[in-house]
């Protein structure tokens, strides 16, 4: 059994955990900043990574102190090395390595999408290799097939936005609320979800990607019309953004040969109207349906931690010369989708 102290910073909550490689979170603690970013309706790079630095020390402190664990007992230091926004990455893998390098023990530099891809197997023993993982959040969107630690296919990514970014922006745009996913999906719960005639992107098409920028826009001129509700827009919206998940991910499953589970993870995850779409798409294919809990699905460092332990059980650890990277596909080796870029 290995123990591993997890380290995460790459956007706006600052977080650190202990967790072992027999899936027991020893503690974990997670400070967010939503009060610092709400004037500004989303979040601010300078202002998160400059938190970071003010709070991740106490916060380590914490966990080995409410764990009873003394760093010397720590088998390795995991943290966050992108993708992200860069200053925060920065922040947390300079100091786990500063705490490497003292504490002369091993440095996992992780990808913060391999934390949130691993997420599931943390919470869920049974669960194995190979899965799809339809991996949904601010910044990403992409079906993945999951063969093993460091492996991944990807099946199908955004070609714009991010399905967790146009839940955040749909929600700056109607003035509802921020954090701005959490805020749509309680507007949402009072509006009609077929009041507002919103597009489906890509809903069809041979294309196996995702694409949420054209709805965005439609949610503005929605707004701007003036002839719907802030809830109706928002419920709409929701309702559009399943209907696209579920479409990609069934077409998804159809290449996914051999899939044990259908799996989610990331922010978005946490919205009860994917999961439940989603649950019954995996009934659909005879597949156990695998989602993390609602804690696990946001940024934290439990998921880093738990990667990290997986890591370093196959001998793969880092040296103190990792870089951060503000962008950091899982699947180097995948084609290039049409508006993508390097995000992909």
């Amino acid at each position: 059994m290995s123990l591993i102290l997890g380290i995460e910073s790459s956007c706006d909550e600052t977080a650190a955990a202990l967790v072992t490689s027999d899936r027991r979170i020893l503690a974990h603690k997670l400070a967010g900043q939503e009060n610092a970013h709400r004037p500004f309706g989303g979040v601010v790079p300078e202002i998160a990574a400059r938190a970071h630095v003010e709070i991740l020390p106490g916060l380590i402190e914490d966990v080995l102190a409410e764990a009873d664990v003394d760093i010397e007992e720590v088998d390795a230091i995991a943290a966050t090395a992108g993708p992200g926004l860069i200053g925060g990455v920065m922040v947390g893998l300079v100091t786990a390595k500063g705490l490497a390098l003292s504490a002369r023990k091993p440095l996992i530099a992780l990808n913060h999408l391999e934390g949130h891809a691993l997420s599931p197997m943390l919470a869920q023993p049974d669960l194995r290799f190979p899965y799809l993982l339809l991996l949904v959040s601010g910044g990403h969107c992409q079906l993945l097939l999951v063969k093993g630690i460091g492996r991944y296919r990807r099946l199908a990514t955004t070609i714009d936005d991010a399905a967790g970014e146009a839940f955040d922006k749909s929600a700056k745009l109607l003035g509802i609320g921020f954090p701005g996913g959490p805020a749509l999906e309680r507007a949402a719960k009072e509006g009609n979800p077929t009041a507002v005639p919103l597009p489906r992107p890509l809903v069809g098409s041979s294309e196996p990607h995702f694409s949420f920028a054209g709805l965005k826009s439609a949610v503005l001129r929605a707004r701007d019309c003036g002839l719907h509700s802030a809830e109706d827009i928002a419920a709409s919206f929701q309702q559009a953004v399943v209907d696209c998940l579920l479409d990609r991910t069934r077409r998804a499953l159809g290449a996914a040969n051999g899939a044990t589970a259908l799996v989610v993870a990331g922010g978005v995850a946490a919205n009860q109207s994917v999961r439940t779409a989603l649950t019954g798409l995996a009934a659909e294919h005879r597949l156990p349906f695998v989602a993390p809990p609602l804690w696990l699905c946001t940024d934290n460092a439990a998921m880093i931690a738990w990667a990290g332990a997986l890591r370093f059980e196959a001998g793969l650890i880092d040296g103190l010369d990792a870089p951060a990277r503000a962008r950091w596909p899982l699947d180097p080796d995948a084609e290039k989708a049409r508006g993508a870029g390097v995000k992909a």
